[in-house]
């Protein structure tokens, strides 16, 4: 029985030792040759007597990345990857809520590490066969020590308050996510996932452990080939990738640049995305340019293991429908809260989607009192410890009994007395002709709805089309036509930016 995250590379480096677990653009790994570097990396660890603790990832996204992941992991330890590009304010402040003693990286980061504030001791993984190694039977015990509840990783959100929120996530939530991918999404040993979401993003996590569950292989797509759909598709094709999980905006994306025209990528079996809202109007452009290929919604925030819901797109969607996030993963159920903690049952009545199950986090590192704001007792069973997590997402029931988002608690807004979804909005301007992608932002000290719309369309005629498709109440006071929104490093619109145009 596979109980943690090492279990399953055990389980496929018996199996398929000679068979690719990684690669990207420079060199691939084999199972056998991941276990000799983890192995190394698991034991300079060691060397430091740490247990239990967490380690710094600060390296590029390279193969030489999730390789030292799974040498913390098999340390007994547990990792925290954090981007190199990211400001020394921000890493400053994962270092002070995490407190590492030891970060991994490459010697030619160690000044950015000293620009953070950290002093500490550096693994420098360019550097590893000159460092002190434990002793191989310490590795087995440490391999052996691990109990599913112990924590994989730790990955920071954003938080409300400017102070990022470090996700801990156990070995046995990963496990359970991962064991319900390869059976729902039929991955198997021939698998091979091209990934594109940073590894500090949870997306990743699909990619990487799913690889180890079923003896598949995890791809590092290059980022910069994802502004250019003919190299991407290219190097796809050229890598064998057949299997993707991305966010809605990196799909979008490669259609509004015409890249799905003639895109030759024949092995493309599986097609994942989750993240944020996917627009119908592109999706239906990957659906016809990729007939015979599943398709499927997934959802899920951080606190819930990636994604604990799923929708197969099995039918046809109109460009101003919304697509739904359908049902609970095993495991795992969805419910469905009003402002009174009472269930919500009929269809079209909004709530908030509250999250139970094996997928959920273990809580926020070091925050305590964050994690109990959102961590709570399920008000629907009082009776025994049982905690729901309450995702600040409101979703409803459609009349086939499938969830659909609705939008953020904080996306909903007051205006006129009306209460207002703005993610509705958003859906309809998705849905105009021109408009390849859009946002939609409250001014509250003006106490206006502002959009923002990227494409060939004019303020006008975008106007008029939310005319024919909202009431009067919704549609916005101002519309801003801009060349493209920004996105944020996780590949989704950056809300903050656009605020700042307002």
């Amino acid at each position: 029985m596979q109980t943690t995250a090492i279990d399953l590379f055990k389980s496929s480096l018996r199996a398929r030792p000679e068979r690719v677990l990684f690669s990207d653009e420079r060199k691939a790994v084999t199972y056998a040759q991941a276990d000799e570097s983890t192995s190394r990396i698991a034991r300079a660890v060691l060397a430091r007597k740490l247990s239990k603790q967490p380690v710094v990832i600060f390296l590029d996204k390279t193969v030489e990345c999730l390789e030292a992941f799974l040498g913390v992991m098999r340390s007994g330890n547990f990792y925290s990857p954090i981007e190199i590009s990211m400001p020394a304010r921000r890493i400053e402040s994962i270092f002070s809520t995490l407190e590492p003693s030891l970060v991994i990286s490459d010697g030619k980061l160690k000044d950015r590490l000293g620009a953070a504030g950290y002093n500490g001791d550096i693994i420098d993984l360019s550097e590893i066969d000159s460092e002190p190694l434990a002793d191989p039977s310490e590795l087995e015990r440490a391999e052996r020590s691990i109990i599913s509840t112990d924590l994989l990783y730790v990955l920071f959100t954003s938080g409300s308050t400017g102070v990022p929120k470090g996700v801990a996530v156990s070995h046995g939530s990963v496990i359970d996510f991962v064991e319900w991918t390869t059976s729902t999404f039929g991955l198997s040993a021939e698998t091979v996932l091209g990934n594109q979401a940073p590894f500090y993003f949870d997306n990743s996590v699909l990619d990487i452990y799913s690889a180890l569950r079923c003896g598949g292989r995890a791809h590092i797509i290059p980022p910069e080939l994802f502004a250019f759909p003919a190299p991407l598709f290219e190097h796809m094709r050229n890598s064998g990738v057949n299997t993707i999980y991305w966010v809605p905006s990196a799909l979008v994306h490669v259609a509004n640049l015409k890249g799905l025209e003639g895109g030759d990528l024949p092995d493309l079996e599986t097609i994942l995305f989750c993240g944020e809202v996917m627009p119908n109007k592109q999706l239906n452009q990957w659906r016809r340019a990729f007939p015979e290929s599943f398709f499927a919604n997934l959802y899920g925030p951080t606190e819930a293991t990636v994604a604990c819901g799923f929708f197969a797109v099995d039918r046809a969607f109109s460009d101003d429908e919304p697509l739904p996030m359908g049902a609970a993963r095993r495991n795992t159920e969805f419910l469905l809260l009003d402002e009174h903690d009472k269930l919500v049952t009929e269809p079209e009545r909004i709530g908030e989607l509250c999250i139970k199950g094996a997928c959920l986090a273990r809580g926020y590192y070091g925050a305590p009192e964050k994690t109990a704001e959102v961590f709570t007792q399920n008000p629907c069973n009082p009776h025994i410890p049982d905690t729901i997590y309450r995702t600040g997402d409101l979703a409803y029931y459609n009349e086939l009994g499938e969830l659909v988002f609705s939008s953020r608690k904080d996306f909903q807004i007051k205006l006129g007395g009306r209460r207002i979804e703005l993610g509705e909005i958003e859906t309809a301007a998705s849905a105009a002709p021109g408009v390849e992608r859009c946002c939609c932002l409250f001014n509250a000290p003006e106490s206006k709805i502002v959009l923002f719309a990227s494409g060939s369309v004019d303020k006008a005629s975008l106007r008029n089309d939310l005319r024919d498709r909202l009431p009067r109440y919704m549609i916005p006071a101002s519309i801003a036509i801009i060349d493209s929104l920004p996105l944020n490093a996780n590949g989704k619109i950056d809300r903050a930016k656009l605020k700042e145009m307002l």
